[in-house]
Formats: structure tokens, sequence, C-alpha cells
């Protein structure tokens, strides 16, 4: 996500941020889940509501592209119902058991994510396995 110019990223910062306040997360709930520096408080989160963007730290770009993909991948389970998208994460979820998948990104960091993700889009499932690399061989 380096490459992505300043207008790029603050457009990214705040998608990402309307995102995860769709899904009424805390503060604090965000910063652990962008796992942001330490230097940025609660207090000043909503700065990347309106003016500033999200730092470019390698671990930050990663898991903004992790939620980017999870928010596309609700797109696609839910393309005509919005609320059901917002919905979906709140709720309890037997593959995660019964928690709530938003409750799985945010206590199970990294690994969280992924396991969401894995769960929506089966490509990702696919790639993380390397099924994708041994079925070109065949």
């Amino acid at each position: 996500m380096s490459e992505l110019t300043i207008d790029e990223r603050c457009s990214l910062t705040r998608r990402i941020m309307s995102l995860l306040e769709g899904w009424n997360l805390g503060a604090s709930d965000i910063l652990v889940l962008l796992q942001l520096p330490a230097t940025i408080k609660a207090r000043n989160l909503s700065r990347y509501r309106d003016e500033e963007c999200f730092p470019d730290d390698p671990q930050v770009n990663r898991r903004l592209s992790y939620l980017m993909r999870i928010e596309d991948a609700l797109h696609t389970y839910f393309p005509r119902n919005p609320e059901m998208r917002h919905l979906w994460v709140k709720r309890a979820n037997k593959q995660f058991n019964k928690r709530a998948p938003i409750a799985v990104m945010v206590e199970d960091g990294e690994s969280g994510l992924i396991s969401v993700l894995s769960h929506l889009d089966c490509t990702f499932a696919w790639d993380m396995t390397g099924s994708k690399a041994e079925y070109g061989k065949g």
C-alpha cells in the first residue's frame, strides 16, 4: 500500500474508519484492530475521519488490506442488504466457537482477521494453503 498517493491513502483511511464505525467499534478497539503506533491515542482517532491518513506502516497496511477484503466479501455475501453486512460481524458464529467475527478480529489480532477473511473469501483461504501454486503444477 506504500504505492498509494496521499489522496488515495486518505480516501482509504476514511473508508476504513467508516467501516469500523459502522460496526460500532469504539476507539480502543480500533486502535487494537489496526495496531496503530502507540503514539496515537484513542482521543486522536477523530482526526482520521476528516483530515489525516493512517500511517504508512507495513503492519497497519496489512491489516487495512485484510479489512478491505473483508468489506468486499461482505458486499458479495449481502449485495442488496447493507444492514446485514454490519449485523453479520456482530452476531455469534458457529465457525468462531459462537464468537462474533468482530470479537475474533479484535481479540485474536492478525490471525483473527485472517480467520474471518478466510471464512468469507474462499479464494483467500485457497491462496493461504498454497493450493493455488500446487494446482498450477498439475
